[in-house]
């Protein structure tokens, strides 16, 4: 395809009405498959049980080649006509923009593709985890040792989830999405882990003469505030003189939550933890320096941070940034220009130095590869798309600007199934219908009404994360962050016993092993 006046076109995604039970009339869900297609592989789906998306997965599998020539042409063909009016001119706007002044999503308008994900998914009038996102929370923590093996603990679990889902279901219009977190699943051994993983490194750090400061923890984004109640209920009843002078606070950016998480820290009035201060607002509108010594723990939260899309220029290998139009009917479309927003250019350069190993994209073929494609009838102008993560690069960023002296303890997915085909680092994109979880192809989706969610490089990551807060002369002595899988970080810091069943299967150490953390 050619170049236009604001880059290129990649695709357009046709108008396809979805069932009023999903999206309110007149809404559209912009993928490149029609829905019935959805629901055909929804029917795959059905059949997958809560033991599935937690239990140890399959190997990933091999990377989707990049579509053919036939193939490509076809789906230009087939795609739906649009009604959008190309002459009404378009605003460019962010997701602070939206979140400040739109209560539904906003038509002629361009943005960048993680303002777009960013606005799906947090905009306090329609976002995702404002309308429609769930904990499943179970009342009590298991007892494992009642269970015979996993598959028994598995088989209880999944019940009290359908048993929720069903619930949602017959009393709300909306399709509620619940989903589980190893905090909530293996509570409070989940969260006795972490703690005990703090405490062993605040008690080294004081013994080696780097601080004296009493203990400090921030957590970002704590959800239903369990993992905040049983770190201090862990070092509450095994570090009293520690608990005594320690502080917690939890950055929330979610009102609903930041409210649950104050009456979680008050629900024992004869012991509340008076120590916990809740600070309503977004991590990265964070503006105070903490020059003392603190843990900063986030636990499955960047998984949901946005990213910015980018393709490479075949004949130059230039990386292009991807926006997203919105028209006046509300279709969208993907269209890529020269780089120049700030954040993407900055996270690029840095990854451009990285040299322990130096970073190559897989959506980049080599030189050779490209020139000999280019002679080919049909070729490409972009390679396939990357997802970078921006967001969790503001992050580091605001860590090492305003938390300089700080421990990072950070938990989330390295893999994950039914990634959007064709594209490196992609998301899952999801939403519940009748009971089943229905992926789709593409992000460019109806806003507030799609998870979204991506895997971690955390390889690349620790690599970043080291560049930007770890390389200054006042961070020596903390040395360089380390990778550890779930097992291993469970079998040094967990209480195995509590979370073995009676066959000694053990759900601490064999679920979630698509999980890893960055610990510095």
């Amino acid at each position: 395809m050619g170049l236009t006046g604001a880059g290129f076109i990649l695709q357009r995604c046709g108008q396809q009405q979805l069932p009023r039970a999903v999206l309110q009339p007149g809404s559209s869900l912009r993928t490149l498959k029609d829905w019935s297609k959805k629901q055909r592989g929804a029917a795959e789906t059905s059949g997958r049980k809560l033991a599935d998306n937690i239990k140890k997965g399959d190997k990933p599998d091999n990377p989707v080649p990049f579509k053919g020539y036939f193939e490509t042409a076809r789906e230009i063909l087939s795609m739906l006509p649009t009604t959008a009016d190309p002459n009404i001119p378009l605003k460019r706007v962010s997701a602070g923009y939206c979140a400040r002044t739109c209560t539904q999503p906003p038509r002629n308008v361009t943005m960048l593709s993680r303002d777009f994900i960013s606005d799906s998914l947090y905009n306090p009038a329609y976002g995702y985890f404002t309308k429609q996102a769930l904990i499943f929370s179970p009342r009590d923590g298991y007892q494992f040792s009642q269970f015979r093996d996993s598959a028994d603990f598995l088989k209880v679990m999944g019940q009290q989830y359908e048993d929720i889902e069903r619930e949602l279901d017959d009393i709300r219009s909306i399709p509620r999405q619940l989903w589980h977190t190893p905090t909530e699943i293996l509570k409070p051994w989940y969260g006795y882990s972490v703690a005990q993983h703090i405490v062993r490194q605040y008690k080294a750090d004081r013994n080696a003469a780097l601080h004296a400061d009493p203990l400090t923890i921030y957590e970002i984004g704590g959800g239903n505030g369990t993992l905040m109640i049983n770190i201090l209920e862990y070092i509450c009843k095994n570090e009293p003189e520690i608990y005594r002078h320690m502080e917690y606070n939890l950055v929330e950016i979610s009102p609903k939550l930041a409210r649950q998480q104050l009456s979680r820290q008050v629900a024992n009035k004869a012991a509340p933890h008076t120590n916990v201060n809740i600070i309503n607002k977004s991590i990265f509108d964070w503006s105070e320096r903490v020059d003392k010594s603190c843990f900063v723990v986030a636990m499955e939260v960047i998984d949901n941070f946005a990213h910015d899309v980018i393709r490479y220029n075949y004949d130059t290998g230039e990386p292009y940034q991807g926006t997203v139009r919105v028209y006046d009917d509300g279709e969208f479309e993907e269209l890529f220009e020269h780089i120049s927003d700030p954040l993407i250019r900055d996270y690029l350069q840095i990854r451009s130095s990285l040299s322990e190993p130096a970073y190559r994209s897989p959506a980049l073929p080599s030189a050779l590869y490209r020139r000999i494609r280019a002679q080919l009838p049909l070729a490409p102008n972009l390679t396939k798309a990357e997802f970078i993560p921006t967001h969790a690069f503001l992050l580091m960023r605001v860590l090492g600007t305003f938390f300089p002296l700080h421990r990072l303890v950070l938990s989330d997915f390295y893999r994950l199934p039914d990634t959007i085909p064709n594209a490196v680092d992609s998301p899952v994109v999801q939403t519940r219908f009748r009971g089943n979880m229905v992926p789709c192809e593409t992000y460019l989706v109806q806003p507030g009404w799609f998870d979204i969610f991506f895997p971690t490089n955390f390889e690349l990551l620790q690599q970043v994360y080291n560049a930007v807060c770890r390389s200054t002369t006042a961070t020596n002595g903390l040395g360089k962050s380390q990778v550890w899988s779930q097992r291993n970080f469970a079998l040094q810091n967990a209480d195995l016993p509590k979370t073995s069943t009676r066959s000694g299967e053990n759900p601490m150490l064999d679920f979630y092993e698509n999980n890893k953390f960055l610990l510095s």
